[in-house]
């Protein structure tokens, strides 16, 4: 949620930046709910200083032997307009809030306009695999290694589902151990977090109310509504460990990490380029995320972006690095950058991590406040995710760079350790 001061101030301004997104709005009938609610404010609250100041003459009247009949008409009079007052503002409170909760954070000024069309390249990392054979497509790779399994996994969940077996199931957990295992060096704390949450997750994260239809809710049959959910990433819930805390400024920056499943309802949208692990319903993720001061966010992202990319180069995969365009960063996120693993057989690069800086947007939602050792004041922090890594995107990646002319896949060196030392997976007999 951005900040309706922002609104006030320059509304033109405001409307500039989120048509960088791509984001049309008219602050019209908001800048008059908020003209009027604060109006109602003040009048409530000197109605409510009148109404003491009359309250306090009766004990006094009384005991000269006055009468008070006017005074109580009078209290009363005002009690009326007090109620009707504050049933006004709780109205206006309901509308701007629906509003403000719709709104897109602002991207950072260093962010270009538009869509992927915009999206920058920073850097690469290796050159492309060169094949002196027919390559093959990563599902054609696995189910030949014997590794992965579609079509048990599509009888035990439908599209978008897959069993990991074997080889293949013991390389997707050396994949985590080794995302795990750098993430602990370089002093993060290791987390395991509940897989169910509750609405103010997705609200605070941002992705509610308007991706409400994007998740997996959990609702009673004769209900509406819902107020648990499956979470999409462990974003979800990381973005909420703090919520309606005020922390002192010394314990920050807090640096976690935390591996979960990650449940997607809207990866059943296939396209025929995108079939194996590419897109699914779910998969692996070992997410990262920080709650920084302001000053040092943009810093933080830089770290994120760093570790992220190193994991990849760990692996040896030919990846680039993306500053995404504005309209092509979240709705919570004022800059992110996307490492993106190249996939032979699809001739495009995938993103296995986006690192992004949602400055206080998730922080104003969900309430999580540091205070100045300084000043004592107190200010929103702010909030950064990248993942470290998914491993749906990265496993295809493994199989098509590293695939051999006879049907065996590297493994790649780092992996090793968790593998009894085997460096090469043999198709079965």
């Amino acid at each position: 949620m951005i900040d309706i001061n922002l609104i006030r101030n320059d509304p033109d301004l405001m409307k500039e930046k989120l048509a960088k997104k791509e984001y049309a709005v008219d602050f019209t009938t908001l800048l008059y709910q908020d003209k009027k609610r604060r109006e109602l404010i003040h009048a409530t609250e000197q109605l409510k200083a009148e109404k003491n100041k009359v309250s306090a003459q009766i004990p006094q009247m009384k005991k000269e032997g006055r009468d008070c009949t006017a005074l109580f008409a009078k209290i009363k009079e005002d009690s009326e307009q007090i109620k009707q007052n504050d049933e006004q503002i709780s109205l206006l409170d309901a509308d701007i809030e629906t509003f403000m909760a719709a709104l897109p954070n602002l991207p950072a000024d260093d962010v270009l306009p538009g869509g992927k069309e915009n999206n920058k390249v920073i850097r690469t990392f290796g050159e492309k695999p060169q094949f002196d054979f027919a390559f093959k497509h990563h599902v054609d790779i696995v189910e030949n290694l014997g590794i992965i399994d579609y079509t048990r996994g599509v009888k035990l969940g439908g599209n978008g589902f897959w069993i990991y077996r074997g080889l293949g199931a013991r390389l997707e957990w050396a994949l985590l151990n080794y995302f795990m295992e750098e993430h602990l060096k370089d002093g993060y704390e290791m987390l395991l977090i509940p897989h169910i949450l509750n609405y103010q997750c997705g609200y605070t994260a941002g992705q509610f109310p308007k991706f409400n239809d994007d998740v997996f809710q959990l609702r009673n049959e004769d209900s509406d509504s819902f107020t648990h959910f499956i979470l999409p990433t462990a974003e979800t819930g990381l973005a909420n460990l703090h919520r309606d805390e005020i922390i002192d400024e010394d314990r920050l920056p807090f640096k976690y990490f935390a591996y979960t499943p990650c449940y997607r309802k809207e990866a059943g949208s296939y396209r025929s380029e995108e079939r194996g692990m590419i897109r699914g319903h779910q998969f692996n993720k070992i997410e990262m995320f920080q709650y920084t001061r302001p000053e040092d966010s943009e810093a933080a992202l830089e770290e994120l972006v760093n570790k992220a990319e190193r994991l990849v180069q760990g692996l040896g995969l030919h990846h680039r690095v993306s500053k995404l365009a504005a309209a092509d960063c979240s709705a919570s996120m004022m800059k992110t950058y996307d490492i993106e693993v190249w996939i032979p057989s699809m001739n495009d690069y995938k993103e296995v991590s986006s690192a992004s800086n949602a400055g206080d947007y998730q922080a104003r939602r969900g309430n999580m406040k540091f205070r100045r050792k300084e000043t004592g004041k107190v200010e929103l922090m702010h909030t950064l995710n990248a993942s470290g890594l998914a491993t749906s995107r990265i496993m295809p990646a493994i199989m098509e760079q590293y695939q051999q002319a006879d049907g065996s896949v590297v493994v790649p060196e780092v992996l090793r350790k968790w593998l009894g030392g085997l460096d090469r997976i043999v198709p079965q007999k």
